[in-house]
């Protein structure tokens, strides 16, 4: 592999750029959804599909804890980026160790109290009937490995914060076919069932970690932190906490939607309908993959140039990101309108779910086309530091519009009315960030070259 330098990423051109940090990053997410749709179809067809809405029940509370390692990754990776850009080594390094002790810190403090109230939070999120029961299997063993996880989102993103794009697609491709093999093994050959499934994702946390441990010791990491660097330095934590609380607050929201979603399909249509969700929720993270590709590849690209001042260069990235994710986005809408009954039969033969299910993914994702630009404009307040925005953005799309959405509109429409909710909210979010991210430009990249 040639040697790639961070500051590459204020030099090449921006178009080419971009494909360079956004392939391996939409490769690493394709692998890692197929990763998780696979295992559903494996769960579904080897399990039953009330194990599918068991999965379902116990991802926002994983989603969390884990968001917490993501949300300190992201948040210090910002300031990485831009540290790396002005050439401040000094502070990329302290960013860098304190993200490492916020990690440990917070991700084992969470994971004790999510075992602790276990009995709690399952029926709160849905777990209810006959979904309990395998739902806490399943719930126990994963929250093991969330603290590993957590490290795992962490260093991935500081992997990509240094412009090692390829690194971190291997970081991601590891642990995913690490899982289904692991599952092959757990479910199908040894027949331990949802406990197969939770070990065989386990499993795969640590093989992750492993590699990115290799990484940070190696020669390729730019990083080469001591344990002085551990010690919290106030303003560098701020800092983080600032910029990761838009990750945790979205993920945060995410858990709460779930939640949400779940509760309210369970008592319009039961299980049936909480695994007609589960189907679509899958799919959200699997089919969208080009575009958060194109968003995790423009992050750093955006933070660099801001920091190294290079502000025509963050303008160029804004609109060539915002243009390839909505041309990749329609390509993605064009093939769920027209294929959503056999998308669904991949996870299922229950004769219920495939009658409801179809219709339901066609609303979900009715306004795919124009996420691109809602994606873009969120990501780039955070990657060039400005956190307020970055968070109210953030909200915008699930917070802010989806969550009254689905009380307001099944009044009207009944359970229908909560799958319009996607859509309505998704184009409600994308007028409130173009305005701002138009109105940013304008004022600040606009009259500087």
């Amino acid at each position: 592999m040639a040697n790639v330098s961070s500051q590459d990423l204020g030099n090449e051109p921006i178009g080419k750029l971009l494909i360079r940090q956004a392939v391996p990053a939409s490769i690493g997410i394709l692998v890692m959804s197929l990763n998780i749709l696979v295992d559903t179809i494996f769960v579904g067809n080897w399990i039953g599909s009330t194990a599918i809405a068991a999965i379902n029940v116990v991802l926002p509370v994983s989603f969390f804890i884990a968001a917490l390692g993501m949300a300190i990754g992201i948040g210090g990776s910002s300031i990485i980026s831009r540290a790396l850009g002005a050439n401040n080594a000094v502070k990329a390094l302290k960013t860098f160790g304190n993200q490492l002790t916020l990690t440990l810190l917070f991700t084992v403090t969470f994971a004790v109290f999510g075992l602790y109230f276990v009995d709690t939070l399952i029926p709160a999120f849905g777990g209810k009937g006959n979904i309990f029961g395998p739902a806490k299997v399943y719930y126990e063993i994963i929250l093991y490995g969330v603290p590993i996880l957590g490290f795992v989102m962490m260093g991935n993103n500081v992997i990509r914060a240094e412009g090692k794009p390829k690194f971190a697609m291997y970081a991601m491709l590891i642990p995913s076919v690490g899982n289904l093999v692991l599952d092959y093994i757990f479910i199908n050959i040894l027949d331990y069932g949802m406990a197969g499934a939770a070990w065989a994702t386990t499993g795969s946390y640590v093989v992750a970690f492993l590699f990115i441990f290799w990484y940070f010791l190696s020669d390729n990491s730019e990083l080469k932190i001591n344990l002085s660097h551990f010690k919290l330095e106030k303003s560098i934590v701020s800092e983080i906490a600032s910029l990761g609380f838009v990750t945790l607050a979205r993920q945060a929201v995410v858990s709460v939607t779930f939640l949400l979603v779940n509760n309210a399909l369970f008592n319009f249509g039961g299980e049936t309908s909480v695994t007609a969700y589960a189907i679509v929720g899958r799919m959200m993270m699997f089919v969208l993959f080009p575009v958060f590709g194109i968003t995790q590849g423009f992050i750093p690209i955006a933070g660099f140039n801001y920091g190294a001042e290079k502000y025509q260069r963050v303008k160029e990235s804004i609109y060539t990101a915002i243009k390839y994710a909505t041309v990749l986005g329609t390509v993605v809408f064009i093939g769920l309108m027209f294929f959503p009954e056999t998308i669904t039969k991949w996870f299922t033969s229950d004769p219920d779910v495939i009658r409801i299910t179809p219709n339901n993914m066609r609303w979900a994702f009715a306004a795919v086309p124009i996420l691109a630009l809602q994606l873009i404009g969120a990501a780039y307040f955070q990657a060039v530091g400005k956190a307020l925005p970055a968070l109210l953005l953030t909200l915008t799309r699930q917070a802010i519009f989806f969550i009254p959405l689905m009380y307001i509109l099944p009044v009207y429409f009944g359970e229908l009315g909560i799958w319009i909710a996607f859509p309505v909210s998704d184009v409600l979010s994308t007028l409130v960030t173009g305005y701002f991210l138009k109105r940013e430009i304008n004022k600040t990249l606009a009259d500087i070259i």
